[in-house]
């Protein structure tokens, strides 16, 4: 857990580097996200020395032994002079992690000149890291000697202090995203961690899923359903499972590739040195993927439009638009094996538009699949990001139909207050959800007035694929009895009687 104490240490971090001019939270995360791989590097290559030590075995070197690849070590220039840290870091170090190849990192020439790594019978065997593969275009951004030697004694100091397993390296990083306090463009801001969570719940991924987000950002999603996974099946997985756990379990997409070099090393902080972490933009002809996952998780983007001509065919073929959050629905549709779930988050519009695209992805969703729930958010879920008011859907791919009555749930509280601090308060639905959710057959006889309530598909049909859980809420309203007339205006004689008796006292006492 991410304490008091331990955020004022990081905040001190992001305050150094700011006052060292780097003031983009993308790009602070960035630079920070190579300094961590940096670290976990010399991690590695310690434990392996360790282990090399108490059985005899040789194990495979990550760092050069000449003297210029054990000076790229941090556990070996972390404690050297501001300048000497500067000079290592941004001309060895950092020139290296871009030439990584299959776990290991190139040597230096007596002229400081680098030596590639040449390609060998392995090169392609996967060993090399997704973060790795997104590093050709990395630039690093550290001003000053200083600024940098701060920023290293800072994040060692937490390493060695308050980190003290994975699950708190996860935690860091999540608390360093959640500094990302501004919405990005088209519609894209980061989903806060308690409602990925929520959905992973609705799900419950299994170490047999396989796992895509086709618009993953920071990778929250699959850092979300990998912890799940952990937490419920890690005692009893099999080393075939846990082969999967590292990385074919995991896929994501995105057309952003800073934001694919920080998903890639989320993931490596949750034991995913592997995942499938692509360039691509999901909804276009480059994107050709059907029936291969098990699992969607998603927040696409909102807002934006994408070009018609490179919109992928078979997506128009569902819903005919240019409207991105309408495509990626067709889409999960699409990369879904039959059986496979999802789990996604839509604005309001999706669920009450009406025009043709919207009308014909919400019959798709229940003439052809199980539409199982729409739950709706209230509008402050994701402030200070945005204002937008959503929803999440939640649906099978079954291409032969199966929804007899969707479950609607009127979400009012998240733990969260809806204004712009989102301060932590009692107030609480998502327990309820998850409860209710995995109960279904509980909740067949609630009255419409209630808070949760399902609605035939019939009803759905008629109102034409109207989501909107107002469409079917009825609201009770409680008769306020008052006194009759004659007794308000008696009540109101005694209280001016009373208030003129006061002031004739006041005056007695002049």
């Amino acid at each position: 857990m991410i304490t008091g104490a331990i955020k004022n240490k990081i905040d001190k971090i992001w305050t150094d580097i700011w006052a060292g001019g780097i003031t983009n939270p993308l790009t602070v995360i960035e630079q920070l996200t190579y300094l961590m791989f940096i670290r976990s590097l010399d991690e590695k290559e310690l434990e392996a020395e360790e282990f090399e030590n108490t059985s005899g075995e040789t194990m495979p070197k990550i760092f050069p032994q000449s003297a210029a690849g054990q000076s790229m070590r941090w556990s070996r220039f972390k404690n050297s002079d501001p300048r000497e840290i500067y000079d290592i870091v941004a001309q060895r170090v950092f020139p290296a992690i871009k030439k990584l190849k299959c776990g290991r990192l190139p040597d230096f020439n007596s002229q400081g000149e680098l030596i590639e790594i040449e390609d060998g019978p392995d090169s392609n065997s996967g060993d090399n890291t997704a973060f790795a593969r997104y590093m050709d275009d990395a630039m690093f951004l550290i001003p000053t000697p200083q600024v940098l030697q701060k920023i290293i004694t800072g994040l060692d100091d937490l390493y060695e202090h308050d980190i003290a397993e994975l699950d708190m390296q996860g935690d860091l990083y999540e608390y360093m995203l959640g500094k990302l306090a501004t919405a990005g463009q088209n519609g894209q801001f980061r989903t806060p961690k308690h409602i990925r969570e929520m959905m992973v719940e609705l799900l419950r991924p299994t170490p047999d899923d396989v796992i895509c987000d086709p618009a993953c950002g920071t990778a929250g999603f699959l850092v979300s359903a990998s912890e799940y996974v952990r937490r419920n099946y890690e005692d009893t997985m099999t080393a075939e499972q846990w082969e999967h756990f590292t990385g074919p379990m995991f896929t994501g997409f995105d057309t952003d590739r800073t934001m694919l070099r920080i998903s890639a090393m989320n993931l490596m902080l949750h034991s995913i040195s592997r995942p499938e972490i692509d360039y691509k933009d999901s909804v276009s002809k480059q994107n050709q993927i059907s029936g291969k996952y098990t699992v969607c998780l998603a927040n696409p983007p909102f807002k934006g439009t994408v070009d018609a001509e490179s919109i992928n065919d078979d997506l128009k073929a569902v819903t005919n638009t240019k409207k991105t959050e309408l495509l990626f629905l067709a889409l999960f549709l699409r990369m879904l094996e039959k059986g496979g779930r999802c789990a996604c988050i839509v604005p309001d519009g999706v669920l009450f538009g009406s025009s043709k695209a919207h009308k014909a992805i919400r019959r798709e969703l229940v003439e052809n699949h199980q539409l199982r729930a729409v739950i709706s958010m209230p509008s402050g879920v994701f402030k200070p990001y945005a204002g937008v008011s959503t929803a999440v859907l939640v649906f099978t791919k079954t291409g032969g139909g199966g929804t007899e009555n969707v479950w609607f749930y009127d979400m009012k509280a998240d733990g969260f207050s809806l204004d712009d601090k989102r301060s932590e308060i009692a107030d609480n639905d998502i327990p309820d959800i998850i409860r209710r959710f995995h109960n279904l057959e509980s909740e067949a006889g609630r009255e419409r007035t209630e808070q949760s309530f399902f609605v035939s598909k019939t009803e759905i049909a008629e109102t034409g694929y109207d989501l909107s859980i107002n469409k079917y809420k009825k609201t009770e309203y409680v008769p306020v009895e008052y006194p009759p007339t004659s007794e308000i205006f008696a009540q109101l004689r005694e209280l001016e009687a009373e208030i003129q008796k006061g002031l004739e006292e006041l005056e007695g006492m002049v």
